[in-house]
């Protein structure tokens, strides 16, 4: 009995240490893999560490905040008039005085177009100046892009043709109308006056953030202005009616109230015989020589002329370029342009600016970096604080003037002289 006692007893002993021995490599074990686990987190918090240093090291270094380091640096060229950017300054400072400079309008060729359209008479610009600012105040202007819908778009363009398409040799945006195949009655079924004029101010927002600053990238200099053409082919007594006139005189309101000088130039083409050789010369005196110099009219035989400030492949083959646009619907409907550049457009919305001044014999050479994001003062203003809108403009300018040439045109067209 007791031989089977000690037997059992030594038989429990020799399971104990097994199992001892057992946890013990088994012990062994977890140590070692939590050894192991501790040593690859240890490993992976110094990569992050050095990671994260490295990243602070070089926002220090750089003293910028990135947003998207895969946008290049661009460098846009502007070049200012010495007494120009005297005359801005003065003005910047006097409206500052009188609190009627909000940061959006704050803009060196903004202020400087103003300054134009009243002939440099600071009183005179800041009476002008004072008006566009109640005047988008009460239109809402700083968020038509957001709060306004066209829906009636496409059924407009059927009935008054017209689009931005490509852009100068200069770097311009073109902007073409066909007035001669506008018709004004059947536009007025499918949308109003007053929404036409909430879509046409909506343009010129978007030329102001989009367009235009896409233009001064992708040329690598200041683009300010635009190159219009009007093609009056077909233009006659149909195109004369009291809401045609009542649509053009509302655009020409806001276009010369509220952006000024913003045309390059002004191409009137397809022009009949009657109208270059009585028209335009009767037009030309109730023009002043600065309105003047920026129309050019060309006849069917001259379209050519074109091809001198456009090349052909800006160019729509119905002016005598050779775009067609014909995966788009046709030029007036592509809308093509930098601004359809995602690689451009990520620098216009993500841009800042370096300026680097020059001042040389009168002139201010401004050479301006876009660099992604970066916090740096905006490019286009003196006051050297960040401004939320580029300095640019869209489309029409002089509209006052054009309508005295087609006032005149359309008493041409009813004494058969065109």
């Amino acid at each position: 009995m007791s031989g089977m006692f000690f037997s059992i007893y030594y038989t429990s002993l020799e399971i104990l240490g097994a199992n001892d021995e057992i946890r013990e490599r088994r012990s062994d074990f977890e140590n070692s893999e939590d050894e192991r686990r501790r040593s690859r987190i240890g490993s992976l918090k110094k990569k992050a560490i050095n990671a994260s240093n490295k990243f602070t090291h070089s926002l220090k270094r750089r003293g910028k905040r990135k947003i998207d380091y895969r946008v290049p640096s661009v460098p846009i060229e502007d070049v200012r008039d010495e007494r120009e950017e005297s005359a801005v300054l003065e003005l910047r400072q006097k409206l500052l005085e009188r609190d009627l400079l909000p940061p959006r309008q704050d803009d060196y060729h903004t202020l400087l177009r103003f300054l134009k359209a009243r002939e440099f008479n600071i009183e005179r610009t800041i009476q002008m100046w004072e008006e566009m600012l109640i005047w988008r105040k009460e239109y809402g202007t700083d968020t038509i892009l957001e709060d306004f819908e066209f829906e009636e778009l496409e059924e407009v363009l059927q009935y008054y043709p017209q689009g931005y398409h490509g852009v100068d040799k200069e770097g311009r945006p073109v902007y073409i109308e066909l007035l001669g195949k506008a018709h004004p009655s059947r536009l007025m079924r499918i949308t109003t006056v007053d929404r036409y004029l909430k879509y046409h101010v909506q343009e010129f927002e978007r030329a102001l953030l989009e367009r235009f600053p896409a233009c001064s990238v992708a040329a690598k200099r200041r683009i300010c202005s635009t190159t219009t053409i009007l093609d009056v082919q077909g233009l006659g007594m149909k195109h004369f009616t009291r809401t045609a006139a009542n649509l053009l005189a509302a655009v020409a309101k806001v276009d010369n109230c509220y952006y000024p000088e913003t045309l390059h130039q002004m191409f009137i083409v397809n022009a009949g015989p009657g109208f270059k050789k009585m028209l335009w010369p009767a037009a030309q005196k109730f023009l002043d020589p600065k309105s003047i110099a920026k129309i050019h009219v060309l006849e069917p035989k001259s379209l050519g002329k074109l091809l001198e400030v456009i090349d052909a492949s800006q160019l729509p083959d119905f002016l005598g370029g050779s775009c067609t646009c014909s995966a788009e619907g046709g030029c007036l409907r592509s809308n093509k342009g930098p601004w359809n550049e995602p690689e451009i457009m990520k620098l216009v919305h993500n841009a800042g600016a370096t300026v680097v001044r020059q001042v040389s014999r009168g002139r201010t050479s401004d050479t301006l970096t876009a660099e992604s994001g970066s916090d740096v003062d905006d490019h286009c203003s003196t006051s050297g604080r960040r401004s939320s809108a580029p300095c640019l403009a869209p489309v029409h300018e002089e509209w006052c003037s054009f309508l005295v040439i087609i006032f005149l045109y359309l008493c041409l067209c009813l004494w058969n002289l065109c």
